[in-house]
């Protein structure tokens, strides 16, 4: 079935999955705001999506109030353990990608709803928020074909590991298939004492105490007093001016910079159709320079002093960076790359709110640990630490690891606002550029500009190669122009998971609505 734009103009919600767009309208319409309607899929998606997200994750959220009103950026981002310092990891020469070792950081995806919630003058009890998603831990879900490929695909790798992974996605001794049921009773209990002692208890109190015991038991170093040294933090996006709009994304220690980054150099350069070679050449070549620039100078901002911002808004060094762009040849890449997988979704409501959020376990399953009495997936964000005692992104207890999450939205002159995003790791800056370029440079149809097919430059889903990977569906000349130019190029075949799951909902000057969805994803929009 050939999905279409959706359109709303009382509230509208996308995700990646159906249930969980489903669960935000639902709080529309019980007189819930755009934010209290994206937490409601947060929690959500962390139950029926929890090979790509959980509560034991990380969040970053991006929110526009309104006409006349500030963008501001809310991070959902633990640092490393007390105890994850070099003396953990001696013996090894990195940090483990699975286990215990790889369970360092705090998770602050609940601290991100909390403060969410506390900038907006919340109507709904907290219940009702978490509402469906602890209806769906209970009662089960049916595992889509995408979770079970990916649990299969995973599964040696994750049912060894020490706690409750095997007995909740593998309580026959296998992983669920498609169209099984998957049930989260322990999760279910943890998120009903969520709603009834406040969100703040995952870090603080009897529940903290329960996870912090839990995180003991399967050998992690985060402690309770982690739990509770740990808050959200509020922060001025990062912005960065394009011909006909201004962009936003979140600050370091996301890789938001390259997203705007990517965007403010193509904007500089010549372009004349939609997937073209200059197109496609043009937003591959502004990657790099932008990712020469993120994998040097993007991390914990503690212990960076890189002006980030003042390079987004000086015309001069951008035009700078963009006249390093060679029209006709690809600058070589054997740089290595960052991976991840990840949940993008937005949300808008009739009173001009338009939300932009984005949250994640890193790896599939994370760390995979799934906390024997609370079920709660641990992150594994602190696995891409390198262990040295300085520079980039170097273990120490207390820093924030570097994020590949980032949630975009933009404000156009005409009064348009777009809340866009994707899963995907390195892909999630190349993923937005070509679905804001084909909607906002090329007059794209927004949903025809995320299922269109993509490209990637790197890897991420596990892939090694840093190949230039297109997908299948393009003009046949243009993968010949692309080899011309020296790209290293891979076709990977038809639409593929490897390329994110985006989505996008614009908000128009008149109040209208239109959201678009990944046929790549199980996801929906649903709007009213």
């Amino acid at each position: 079935m050939t999905l279409r734009t959706v359109t709303g103009s009382k509230g509208m919600v996308t995700a990646p999955h159906w249930l969980a767009a489903e669960a935000g309208l639902a709080v529309l319409q019980d007189g819930g705001n755009a934010v209290e309607a994206t937490v409601a899929v947060a929690a959500c998606l962390a139950v029926v999506y929890p090979h790509m997200t959980g509560i034991g994750g990380d969040g970053f959220w991006l929110i526009d109030p309104g006409p006349g009103s500030q963008v501001y950026t809310i991070h959902g981002c633990g640092g490393a353990a007390a105890r994850a310092d070099l003396s953990l990891y001696a013996g090894v020469e990195a940090v483990p990608t699975r286990g215990p070792l790889a369970a360092n950081t705090v998770a602050g995806t609940v601290s991100g709803w909390a403060a969410a919630l506390d900038s907006v003058a919340s109507t709904l009890p907290l219940g009702r928020l978490l509402r469906d998603a602890i209806g769906h831990a209970e009662t089960g879900v049916t595992v889509t074909a995408g979770g079970a490929q990916v649990a299969a695909a995973k599964g040696a790798e994750l049912r060894c590991q020490p706690g409750a992974y095997a007995a909740t996605f593998e309580p026959d001794g296998r992983p669920l298939q498609a169209g099984e049921t998957l049930r989260q009773p322990l999760l279910a209990e943890t998120l009903r004492t969520l709603a009834r002692d406040g969100l703040d208890s995952f870090y603080r109190g009897a529940l903290a105490e329960r996870i912090a015991a839990d995180l003991a038991e399967v050998g992690s170093p985060v402690s309770q007093d982690d739990l509770a040294a740990h808050d959200a933090w509020f922060r001025d996006p990062l912005h960065t001016r394009l011909r006909d709009a201004m962009l936003y994304n979140s600050a370091p220690p996301t890789q938001g910079f390259a997203s705007l980054t990517i965007l403010a150099l193509f904007d500089r350069l010549a372009a004349h159709a939609a997937d073209g070679i200059d197109h496609v050449h043009g937003l591959v070549e502004a990657t790099k320079q932008a990712f020469l620039l993120r994998d040097v100078h993007v991390g914990d901002p503690a212990y960076h002093e890189f002006d980030w911002q003042g390079l987004l808004s000086d015309p001069a060094a951008l035009d700078g960076l963009a006249a390093r762009i060679d029209p006709a040849r690809a600058l070589p890449w054997p740089q290595p790359p960052q991976w991840g997988d990840t949940c993008w979704f937005g949300a808008a409501d009739s009173e001009g709110r338009v939300v932009s959020a984005i949250q994640s376990t890193y790896f599939e399953f994370g760390s995979g640990l799934v906390l024997p009495k609370t079920g709660i997936t641990w992150q594994n964000r602190g696995s891409s630490f390198r262990l040295a005692n300085s520079g980039w992104n170097a273990l120490k207890p207390g820093r924030k690891p570097f994020h590949t999450l980032n949630p975009a939205l933009a404000r156009f002159d005409d009064g348009r606002v777009m809340a866009y995003g994707t899963m995907g790791g390195e892909g999630q800056p190349q993923t937005q550029a070509a679905l804001f370029s084909r909607y906002a440079r090329f007059g794209a149809d927004l949903q025809s500009a995320i299922a269109a097919p993509r490209w990637l430059l790197g890897r991420t889903w596990g892939e090694q190669s840093t190949t230039l990977k297109l997908e299948d569906g393009f003009d046949s000349g243009l993968y010949d122009a692309l080899l011309r130019a020296g790209h290293d190029v891979e076709r990977v075949g038809p639409l593929t998971a490897m390329m994110g799951h985006a989505g996008a909902i614009v908000r128009h000057a008149d109040g209208r609505l239109e959201g678009a969805t990944d046929p790549r994803s199980d996801g929906g929009v649903a709007a009213w």
